[in-house]
């Protein structure tokens, strides 16, 4: 009962904060931004030394090399966090902006308005960078934020929110603005899921698992993306020498982020010519290919894929492969074992590129184009608090407007309604 409390106190707090975060001006939430930036230069060793506990504590715990990695505050993360918050103040706020003004018949002037959505609640796994990513965007639109990051990240986490509320307090802001939940117990998300009447939004963002735990335990709306499974179609009348590094970036880059590549799909009738060359380039960078009964009769070096490998998401280097027929046979892969991320097709037929476009269902479809460039800063941006492939409200990556809704405003003359 007394995590509960704790929860539910730290919501409303939440709540009437974000009532205050409505009035403030741009100059007040950028000078916000700029005093977090300050204080994380000039914090730097006090972070690394609370940092340090979190990673003894994930060898302890038998953490990969990997999960360490992530979970580290370098002096390149802090710099790239630093850069980061200045970058955010110079991007226009969404905030007051009225949009579609219209004058009708009766005179009335009606336009939609944004504003912030309120209270918004993340749920996050290991990287502390994201704590302050996403305080920033969300002090920047004038939300109010929870922040959960995963319990590896906790000593981390708390530090980080100490600045970020120091920051808030200097400015005369309530430092409910930005809360970081202060235990680790799971029991702290299950009991936050249910305060639909403080909470407007819940994101998580994390492993599949983490995902859908949210997504079934939420009385809260949440914007999520279960997994990135997201698929290259080389068509017949690609250019082929362009379809090469297109590949080996989408899959090798950095394989195991969400918008790295996990299916290839050929056309049949470029296959015989395609396939041994990218097999080649691919084996060589170390990728592991399973494939469809004809890809392996083509090209040496990819083994027959097995019925479960169709619309994984390894996030490693390992890649499905599959000889299609055309246009019509990608499209129906795509539709079976995609997962709404991103998809993209390599040809030079502006045709074949129209309907790739108009029919193929997923945030981000891109022509001659590496599956890497869904992420907020590369689409522009700025910064983004995550990537939703459901479509209310936001599509793809999520940055200041996406943090934001629209109410309508309307400007009369003393007219009635008859």
């Amino acid at each position: 009962m007394a995590l509960e409390q704790t929860i539910d106190e730290l919501a409303k707090r939440a709540k009437l904060a974000a009532a205050d975060l409505m009035a403030l001006s741009t100059k007040t939430k950028n000078d916000v931004l700029t005093t977090v930036a300050d204080l994380l230069a000039r914090q730097r060793e006090h972070l690394k030394v609370e940092n340090d506990k979190d990673l003894a504590a994930g060898v302890e715990k038998g953490l990969s090399p990997a999960m360490l990695d992530r979970l580290r505050l370098s002096d390149a993360v802090i710099d790239s966090m630093i850069t980061g918050l200045l970058e955010l103040c110079a991007l226009p706020d969404p905030i007051g902006k009225i949009e579609n003004f219209v004058k009708r018949p009766n005179g009335l002037q009606v336009g939609r308005m944004r504003v912030p959505l309120g209270v918004i609640a993340m749920i996050y796994e290991s990287r502390p960078n994201v704590t302050v990513d996403a305080a920033a965007l969300c002090v920047k639109t004038g939300n109010a934020v929870i922040l959960r990051g995963g319990s590896e990240a906790i000593h981390s986490n708390l530090a980080l929110a100490t600045l970020l509320q120091q920051a808030l307090t200097q400015h005369n802001i309530d430092r409910s603005a930005v809360q970081v939940i202060p235990v680790t117990d799971r029991l702290a998300i299950t009991h936050l899921l249910t305060l639909e009447e403080d909470i407007d939004l819940v994101i998580p963002r994390g492993g599949e698992g983490l995902i859908r735990f949210v997504a079934a335990n939420s009385r809260i709306p949440v914007l999520k993306h279960y997994k990135g499974v997201c698929h290259l179609y080389i068509d017949k009348d690609a250019d082929l020498d362009k379809a090469i590094p297109l590949v080996l970036n989408s899959k090798i880059h950095r394989p195991g982020v969400c918008n790295a590549l996990e299916g290839l799909l050929i056309h049949s009738d470029i296959a015989e010519t395609f396939l041994p060359r990218v097999v080649k380039e691919l084996t060589a960078n170390g990728v592991e290919l399973r494939g469809c009964a004809q890809s392996v009769r083509i090209a040496a070096g990819i083994q027959a894929a097995a019925e479960e490998d169709w619309g994984t998401e390894f996030l490693d280097l390992i890649l499905c492969v599959k000889v299609v027929q055309g246009f019509s046979e990608a499209k129906q892969y795509i539709q079976t074992y995609g997962s709404r991320h991103t998809e993209s097709i390599v040809t030079e037929n502006y045709s074949t590129a129209q309907r790739f476009i108009a029919e193929i269902d997923a945030s981000a479809v891109m022509v001659n184009a590496s599956t890497r460039f869904n992420d907020g800063g590369q689409l522009g941006l700025g910064a983004e608090i995550g990537i939703s492939t459901t479509k209310l409200h936001a599509y793809g990556p999520m940055g200041l407007e996406e943090l934001t809704t629209r109410k309508f405003v309307v400007f009369g003359q003393g007219q009635v309604r008859e």
